[in-house]
């Protein structure tokens, strides 16, 4: 069998290795599987699989027109009709689509030529995008204007960024392309996710609920006290935050307001942040750039006596996933599907609930059994999904 999957990253971040998990464990049992990507660059070994779709220059114009004209998803047009000519030459049995968003692809070419092309198609869904006007979520701003048709998007300057509002126009466009699709099958990560996608112009499909999972060869516990000792934290409590970018959606300014909550003996630990954004951090607060090691990643969730996640907006958060694996409990607001993950190990609070989030933090520091890794191994995942493939 021939697979095809597409998706924005390969072999990075969340989606990425989602991607690249699942196309090794197709490999073993002698399948042919390539990614086409959009954007930022391959671990080495990772290769064989990715194709990418255009090139950096592309991705910066297609962002330029989403910016001017609100059109994401509606860029890269010469691009896709190029990648479109090596699919038909690559002649996929299956294609596996994940975030067709992010400045590299052309909807609507590519689902004019899925309409036709007769293969077997599922989609899994890592956000909203798909069934909205313009947003990625629409949890933040209490939106529920997607069930019935997008117009003036309370969300213009959030992902993907616009400075003008066509959230009528891409409903009505991303509607008449995204349904009656043949052979197409939903998934999501999420319970949450899959109710939305009931509610909305999606509901034709059927949706098969897939939690994401990780590697817990990776993602599991051990010594950290190197670690916080080199960070200069050893003695303290560590409250650690994940984010591959942060923003008010994920919590940033609710630990900037945590830290001043604080006492001597606690200390927040963010990853993932920009060199502007370390610079502006308070003293309480302990910034460190991105990592695509999953091995750093696991070593400082290790480390950390407890995993926050304040995020506004998410649907199955994967960092979620790995602090538990790693012995480290998870708190989170009741937001999207965070909390689905979070019961393994945690809790959740209220969004923006600050007095909630300390005490639930701070309760998290006493000792307990932590959650069996079996429930968060990406093999209990990557089988659901060769069932459905």
């Amino acid at each position: 069998m021939k697979v095809l999957m597409i998706n924005s990253v390969c072999g990075i971040r969340s989606t990425g290795r989602i991607c690249t998990d699942l196309a090794q464990a197709l490999e073993a049992q002698g399948h042919t599987v390539r990614i086409a990507y959009g954007r930022e660059t391959v671990p080495e070994r990772f290769s064989r699989y990715a194709v990418r779709i255009g090139s950096d220059c592309g991705v910066k114009l297609h962002a330029l027109k989403a910016r001017a004209f609100d059109a994401s998803g509606f860029g890269s047009r010469f691009a896709t009709l190029r990648f479109l000519d090596w699919v038909r030459k690559y002649d996929p049995d299956v294609i596996h689509l994940h975030n067709v968003h992010g400045y590299y692809l052309h909807v609507g070419l590519l689902f004019d030529y899925l309409r036709t092309c007769g293969k077997r198609i599922l989609w899994t869904l890592h956000d909203c995008w798909a069934f909205t006007g313009h947003a990625a979520y629409c949890e933040q701003a209490n939106c529920e204007k997607w069930k019935n048709g997008c117009s003036h998007c309370p969300k213009d300057w959030d992902y993907p960024k616009s400075l003008s509002d066509h959230a009528r126009r891409n409903y009505a466009r991303k509607k008449a392309l995204f349904t009656g699709i043949p052979n197409l099958e939903l998934v999501t990560p999420s319970q949450w996710l899959a109710d939305l996608c009931a509610e909305s112009f999606l509901k034709e499909y059927p949706v098969t609920v897939i939690h994401n999972g990780i590697n817990t060869d990776v993602f599991r516990p051990c010594d950290g006290t190197a670690l916080r000792a080199s960070l200069g934290l050893t003695g303290k409590r560590v409250i650690l935050g994940v984010a591959a970018l942060w923003e008010k959606r994920k919590g940033l300014d609710d630990f900037v307001t945590l830290s001043e909550m604080l006492s001597d003996r606690e200390r927040i630990v963010l990853v993932g942040l920009s060199e502007r954004q370390i610079q502006a951090l308070p003293p309480a607060i302990l910034g460190l750039p991105r990592t695509n090691s999953a091995q750093e990643l696991a070593a400082l969730y290790a480390m950390a006596d407890v995993y926050a996640n304040p995020t506004y907006e998410d649907n199955y958060p994967t960092t979620n996933l790995e602090a538990i694996a790693c012995g480290t409990p998870v708190i989170t607001y009741a937001t999207g599907g965070s909390p689905e993950s979070a019961v393994l190990y945690g809790a959740s609070v209220q969004k923006g609930d600050m007095s909630a989030l300390l005490d639930a933090l701070r309760r998290s520091y006493e000792p307990s059994d932590g959650a069996k890794p079996s429930c968060l191994d990406a093999a209990s995942a990557l089988q659901a999904y060769l069932l459905l493939y």
